[in-house]
């Protein structure tokens, strides 16, 4: 048997857990002083709440202890898996994947460790690969190699509304421009992003980042983001637009949670694909 393990930071959303079954070791997340475990006792919803009546918390992540993937990989063991495929946010984000390395020394099972080298969705999109390798019965060595040759071709398009939000969070300070106003969209591979268009439209800003999920003529696998309520009518519209596309589209929808929000803000929207 062999096991398939993430963290919660790839935002992966129940269809793909229960499809693959897969394990999520959940970050630490800091909320305004309080830390919670993401997707364990905070969910999207009650993080989200967090900004009613115009509150911005002070919201910080941490990356889960060596013995959070110890559990994980134990639980997995007395299941019956000789091998586990834990696939991770990149290094260069987090210490996420150094946790699960400590841990796999310490195992009997055979853990195949896959920095993905992105972020959010995109850990998702190559979690979404390993599994489909070992459904339909390929080996651990196979997924993870799968898993590492999908994370290149990821691609991610997104928009950011709350730009202060989200230059204090630091993450996306080469692509933010002090003088960025208004809603921008940004959009590229990996953390190599652009700003690809400015709108100011629900219409005209589905319309542009859905371009650039079809750039490269699909047939892709996407995800389709929703961050707090507010943003549902982006997800509809880019999710109507993937489906009405000339091409074949398998999507999900997947929301966004904590350790992610912590970097972008209310507002956001858009989502991430890969060719299949």
């Amino acid at each position: 048997m062999i096991g398939l393990v993430t963290d919660s930071s790839s935002q992966i959303p129940r269809s793909l857990v229960a499809r693959f079954d897969v394990r999520v070791v959940p970050l630490v997340v800091d909320v305004d002083g309080e830390e919670y475990h993401e997707g364990v006792d905070l969910d999207a919803d009650g993080f989200w709440s967090r900004f009613a009546g115009g509150h911005m918390p002070v919201v910080k992540t941490s990356q889960p202890s060596p013995g959070a993937f110890l559990d994980a990989y134990r639980r997995l063991e007395s299941e019956g898996c000789t091998e586990i495929v834990s696939i991770h946010i990149g290094e260069a984000h987090s210490g996420t994947i150094n946790s699960a390395r400590l841990a796999a020394e310490i195992v009997d099972a055979d853990v195949l460790t896959v920095d993905s080298g992105t972020a959010s969705f995109g850990v998702s999109c190559c979690v979404w690969e390993a599994g489909e390798i070992i459904a339909s019965g390929g080996s651990a060595l196979a997924a993870a190699e799968r898993a590492r040759s999908v994370a290149p071709r990821v691609g991610t398009a997104f928009i950011i509304q709350a730009l202060d939000f989200a230059r204090a969070g630091g993450r996306f300070d080469p692509e933010l421009p002090p003088d960025a106003e208004g809603v921008i969209v940004l959009a590229g591979h990996g953390s190599d992003l652009d700003i690809v268009a400015t709108a100011s439209t629900v219409d005209d800003l589905c319309d542009r980042m859905v371009e650039q999920f079809l750039v490269d003529g699909g047939p892709i696998r996407a995800g389709v983001c929703l961050a707090d309520p507010a943003t549902i009518a982006f997800t509809n519209g880019i999710e109507q637009r993937l489906r009405d596309a000339d091409i074949d589209v398998e999507m999900v929808r997947y929301r966004v949670g904590p350790s992610i929000a912590a970097h972008t803000g209310p507002g956001t929207a858009g989502g991430f694909w890969y060719t299949v």
